[in-house]
This record gives C-alpha cells, structure tokens and sequence, in this order.
C-alpha cells in the first residue's frame, strides 16, 4: 500500500508530496520548500512518520518545483531523478530565480533519468511512468494502479491544464497527451496536481473546458 502526503510550499503555491509505503520508505516528488520554515515543515513529517527517503524525483524542472531539490539531497543522501529533456530547463533556475528575485539554493544536476515504459518502484510497489509533454518537455507523471492514483506534475489540474507558454510548452501537445493518456487512465484515478486540489480522471473528462 502507499500513502500520499501533500505539502504546499512557495510564492507559486506548489504541491510537493511525500509517497510512502508501509516500510516506511519514501519518494520526495517536487520539493518546492523556499525557506527554513518550509523545510522543517517537510522534515519534520518524514521525522514524525520514521521514514526512510530513498529518492528525489521531479516530475518537471521549473524553478517551483526544484526550490527544495538541494535541501532533500543533502539532508537525506539521495540523487535527483528526472526525464533527460528536463536537463536543460533545470540549467535555467538561476537565471528564473533572479528574474522572480526568488531564493534559490541551486538543485544538484540530474543523477539518473526516468523515461517512459521504466520501471519505478518503492520497496514493492510499481508505478507506470507516462511521459506527458506539453508544459514543459519532459513532463512524467507516474501512476500506481494498485491505489489508482496518479502523481501528475503540472500537466493536469482540477478544470484546468498546465500553462504552455512557458520555453518548451506545446499547448496541442499537452492536450493530445492528456487524451491519449490519462484519459484512458480508469475514471476514479485521484489525481494529485502539481498545484491547486487534486481531481479525478472522470470528473475532468466531463467538465475540464480545456478537454472538452
């Protein structure tokens, strides 16, 4: 089984999450913590729960959702995991954090890549990993059918999808790989976006305007 902790963190209100399962063994997905306060607020829930961090992983590399990428590596011992077209939009986050006049304690380069049709595992439990471009060009979104939920990054939002105007966004790219991939997810997979509430697959078939 796998248990879903969300944290909101940063001016750009980001959902990181805390995956674990009941080995207490743990996925940090997007750590967006900004400040001292933001990572206690992260620590001590991994402290709190005795858990184990054995990955670090973006969904996507846009500075919300690599604030934290250094603190969760050197706190926790563990090497950034991302899609390799993510790579050179990692490599803007100083010049992003100065044009936001944001903090940024700048991520560690990507360790180990994540494509499509790899394996990815917590202890037992398998997740599918979907590479969903659009927003930004190696969007991953990983999803575990066991619990029938998905880690959806920016792609998908409730009655709303990820910006595309940003370098590297697609907007005819990102809604084909909404339709041809999480649509044909199961309806009542719960989708934890990378901002805002999180949704289901059916309830953004029938009402998402932009999918209509």
């Amino acid at each position: 089984m796998i248990y879903i902790e969300s944290m909101t963190f940063n001016a750009f209100q980001e959902n990181s999450f805390v995956v674990y399962n009941d080995e207490k063994e743990a996925i940090i997905f997007d750590p967006g913590c900004s400040n001292v306060t933001e990572q206690s607020l992260l620590s001590s829930f991994i402290e709190r729960t005795k858990l184990k961090v054995v990955r670090l992983v973006n969904t996507h590399c846009h500075i919300d959702h690599v604030l934290g990428n250094k603190y969760v590596a050197e706190k926790y011992n563990v090497h950034l995991e991302a899609h390799p077209n993510e790579k050179s939009v990692l490599e803007t986050g100083v010049m992003i954090s100065k044009m936001y006049n944001i903090s940024y304690d700048q991520s560690p380069e990507i360790h180990s890549y994540i494509d499509e049709g790899d394996t990815f595992t917590l202890g037992q439990e398998s997740f599918e990993v979907l590479l969903c471009p659009g927003h930004s060009p190696g969007s991953l979104c990983f999803f575990h059918a066991d619990s029938k939920t998905l880690i959806g990054g920016d792609v998908l939002f409730q009655n709303s999808i990820g910006r595309t105007d940003l370098p590297g966004g697609d907007h005819n790219t990102l809604i084909s790989v909404i339709k041809e991939k999480l649509f044909k997810l199961p309806d009542d997979t719960k989708v934890y976006c990378g901002h805002g509430p999180s949704t289901n697959i059916g309830f953004e078939k029938k009402t998402n305007p932009y999918l209509s």
